[in-house]
C-alpha cells in the first residue's frame, strides 16, 4: 500500500487545524482551572472516560451518570477507557484532576510522530475483516502484531459472512490463523444469532473493534446495542471500493450482557512505525521461538546464512507467507517514518 507524503502547504494546514484545536482546549482548560481556584467543586471521585471530544470529556460516575468534563492543564489527556479522578461542579459538569494508572494503551502517531492515544485499559482486541471491500491479510497481520506487542488477546471477526456463498478462498485464507492459535468468528447481522459467538467473547471484557473502513464495525455496534442511538453506517465508495469513515470519536459502550466495547475510527493502514524490526518479528507468534537462534545477531532474515527462520520454513515449521508479511511490514514502517519526519 502506497505511502503519501504531505506537501508543505498540507503540513501547514494540518498544523493550523491542530493549533486551533489546542487553543480551544486551552480556553476550556482555563475555565476548569478557574473552577478549581474558586473552590466551587465537590469532593474527588473516580470516573470512567466514555468519549474524548478533542479535549472535552464525557465522564461516567459510579452511578452510571455521564458528566461533561474538562481536564486540568499539564496532565496526559484521558481517552476512552481511562479511569480518572474528577470533581463535580454545581452545574453537574466537572474537572478531571488525575489520570489513574493504565493497564494498556492503544494509539497511533500524529503528523509529528508523537503517539496519540486512542483507547485505554483494553483487554480484548477484535480484528474485523470482511469479503468486501477486500480481505487484507497484511492489515490483519499489522493488527495482530499490535495486539501481541501490547499483550492483548486478539480475535479475528469475519464479518459479512453472508456474502461468502460457495466461495471457499476467504475461509481457507483465514483458516491459517486458527492453525497458529487465533480464533476466527464468522459473523453476519443478516443471520439469526449471527453475532452470538462474538457476544460470548465480549462478555466481561473491555474490547476494541479495529479494522479497515467498510468492513461493518458500525453495523456490529448497532447489532450489539439495539437500544442505543444508531452509529452512522457508511456505504462503500463506488470509485475506490473502500468504506467511508463513519465514526469520528472513539467511544466506549456498555454491552447488555456485560463488558464494554470501545469503537475506534476505522483505519485502512494501522501505524506501527514506532516498533523496531525485532519487536515486529516478536509480534508474529509462530516466529517467536526461532528469534535469537540465527547465526548472526543482526540477522535481517533475508538471505543470510544460518537464518533460523529460513531453516524453519525449509522444515515446514512456519509458512513463508508470514515471513514475507514481516518483511513487508518492516519495509512499510520505514516509509512511514520517512513520511512523518518530512511532514
Amino acid at each position: 500500500m502506497a505511502n503519501y507524503h504531505l506537501t508543505r502547504r498540507q503540513t501547514w494546514r494540518v498544523q493550523k487545524i491542530q493549533d486551533g484545536r489546542r487553543a480551544r482546549v486551552d480556553r476550556k482548560t482555563a475555565q476548569a482551572e478557574g473552577m478549581l481556584d474558586g473552590q466551587r467543586l465537590g469532593p474527588e471521585q473516580e470516573g470512567l472516560v466514555i468519549t474524548n471530544h478533542g479535549g472535552n470529556l464525557e465522564v461516567e460516575d459510579r452511578a452510571g451518570k455521564a458528566h461533561h468534563c474538562y481536564p486540568r492543564r499539564h496532565m496526559d489527556l484521558p481517552v476512552s477507557g481511562d479511569r480518572v479522578v474528577w470533581q463535580e461542579a454545581p452545574d453537574a459538569s466537572g474537572v478531571v484532576v488525575a489520570l489513574l494508572p493504565r493497564q494498556s494503551l492503544l494509539g497511533r502517531p500524529d503528523t509529528h510522530g508523537k503517539i496519540r492515544p486512542l483507547a485505554a485499559n483494553v483487554d480484548r482486541m477484535l480484528v474485523v475483516t470482511a469479503p468486501r471491500p477486500y480481505l487484507s491479510e497484511h492489515l490483519i497481520d499489522r493488527y495482530l502484531v499490535a495486539a501481541e506487542t501490547l499483550g492483548i488477546p486478539a480475535l479475528i471477526v469475519l464479518n459479512k459472512a453472508d456474502l461468502l456463498g460457495s466461495d471457499t478462498q476467504v475461509r481457507e485464507r483465514l483458516a491459517f490463523y486458527e492453525t497458529i492459535g487465533y480464533s476466527v468468528c464468522p459473523t453476519s447481522t443478516y443471520f439469526p444469532n449471527g453475532l452470538s459467538a462474538v457476544e460470548d467473547q465480549l462478555c466481561g471484557h473491555v474490547s476494541v473493534l479495529l479494522g479497515q473502513s467498510g468492513v461493518g464495525k458500525s453495523s456490529i455496534i448497532n447489532y450489539l446495542l439495539p437500544d442505543h442511538d444508531d452509529v452512522a453506517v457508511g456505504e462503500l465508495s463506488s470509485t475506490t471500493g473502500h468504506g467511508r469513515h463513519t465514526t469520528t470519536d472513539t467511544t466506549l459502550y456498555h454491552l447488555p450482557r456485560g463488558g464494554d466495547l470501545i469503537d475506534s475510527p476505522g483505519v485502512r493502514k494501522f501505524d506501527l512505525w514506532y516498533l523496531p524490526p525485532q519487536e515486529v518479528a516478536w509480534g508474529f507468534s509462530e516466529l517467536r521461538p526461532f528469534l535469537g537462534n540465527c547465526r548472526y545477531r543482526d540477522c535481517a532474515h533475508q538471505k543470510e546464512p544460518g537464518c533460523a527462520l529460513h531453516a524453519a520454513i525449509a522444515s515446514g515449521t512456519i509458512q513463508s507467507r508470514r515471513l514475507e508479511s514481516y518483511h513487508r511490514i518492516v519495509e512499510s514502517l520505514a516509509g512511514e517514518r520517512t513520511t512523518i519526519s518530512e511532514a
